[in-house]
């Protein structure tokens, strides 16, 4: 993916266990990476990461300096996008800050 972007999409399902009910859906972030050399690709193949995490990056590890940005949210590439989480609950009828108590 060198000097290209990607688009990374994850989805989320939230299920209510006693009614059945449940919100779906999608999300997508594009990640535009940068261009290391040879032999940061080398090194970082060698570190073993991007062997055990799916993509072969992880923005929150050695694959983060890789990264030139991102469009959308970061949540998304991590694995759980927050905002989009928020939603689902609220499609369901639960308030996010009663799952604080």
């Amino acid at each position: 993916m060198s000097g290209r972007t990607g688009t990374l999409v994850t989805g989320h399902c939230v299920i209510n266990a006693a009614t059945g009910q449940r919100a779906c859906e999608v999300a997508a972030t594009r990640v535009r990476f940068g261009t290391p050399s040879e032999a940061e690709i080398a090194a970082y193949v060698a570190s073993g990461e991007p062997l055990a995490v799916a993509g072969a990056f992880t923005l929150d590890g050695r694959g983060g300096w890789f990264v030139d940005g991102i469009d959308g949210d970061h949540g998304t590439v991590l694995g759980v996008s927050l905002p989009l989480l928020r939603r689902l609950l609220a499609d369901l009828g639960v308030s996010l800050t009663s799952l604080w108590a």
